[in-house]
């Protein structure tokens, strides 16, 4: 029985991160060391720091990740890519150059019997009403036509020096630490959550850029996958075991 693989919020191409070149070759090292283990990898959102697909233009760069993307894909590794805040303008380039399956919403799924809850987390249980109204702009397809018209020279540099400023605005450009189980968004929209949903095993998300690892019953865990900036962490099932753990260069992944 191979792997499943989960992990978020690398934020390629940011402006705010100065080894970012070395960021993306450590990921695609990982990539490299589990693609005979896989038998699928979960991308959970803002694998992209800023991405904007016109109708015959990408941004340029990440040839490393995307290429180490077409080659699991060629293998037969089915890899997920969820869209996050960072990356919603995914069209259907990943799909058809590299093979991967967009989701663009939270995706309940079974996983070697267990059942599974994953989506980015952005938008869940966040009370932030200035958030909140930037993610429906975001969403809404008048504004992204009104953005294509830019030319790409000034839109994507628009969008990755939004990126950088609202990173920038943080302490040290970091998430706040881990508020506890009363106080964090996600883990109180969970719970709810599971309030109607008792037989989810596993929720995993991204987004926060905290590593946490939380039993909210006795069948069901809440994962949070810190980040590929600060952390390099991921999530594993072995389709017994699900585990948090953090790359270290040079490993092999077994």
């Amino acid at each position: 029985m191979k792997n499943v693989y989960f992990l978020s919020d690398a934020h390629l191409g940011s402006r705010a991160i100065k080894h970012g070149r070395t960021q993306e070759r450590r990921l695609v090292n990982f990539l490299d060391s589990i693609k005979h283990t896989a038998a699928a990898v979960y991308l959970l959102g803002d694998m992209f720091d800023f991405w904007y697909e016109f109708k015959t233009v990408v941004p340029k760069g990440y040839t490393r990740f995307l290429g180490k993307l077409s080659e699991l894909t060629d293998m037969g590794v089915e890899v997920h890519f969820f869209t996050g805040n960072h990356d919603i303008w995914c069209g259907d380039y990943l799909t058809k150059e590299c093979g991967v399956i967009i989701h663009r919403e939270a995706l309940t799924t079974e996983i070697y019997g267990k059942e599974f809850y994953l989506a980015h987390g952005d938008g869940l249980g966040d009370p932030d009403k200035k958030f909140k109204l930037l993610r429906s702009m975001f969403h809404s397809h008048t504004l992204q036509t009104l953005f294509s018209a830019l030319h790409p020279r000034w839109s994507i540099d628009l969008g990755l020096t939004w990126a950088k400023h609202s990173r920038m605005k943080r302490i040290d450009g970091k998430e706040p630490d881990y508020m506890g189980e009363n106080n964090e968004h996600l883990v109180l929209y969970t719970k709810e959550y599971l309030k109607s949903h008792p037989n989810i095993n596993f929720f995993i998300y991204g987004h926060r850029h905290i590593e946490l690892d939380l039993m909210l019953s006795s069948t069901s865990r809440i994962l949070i996958l810190g980040d590929w900036i600060n952390f390099f962490s991921y999530a594993v099932f072995d389709g017994e075991n699900l585990f948090l753990e953090e790359f270290i260069e040079g490993e092999t992944k077994l």
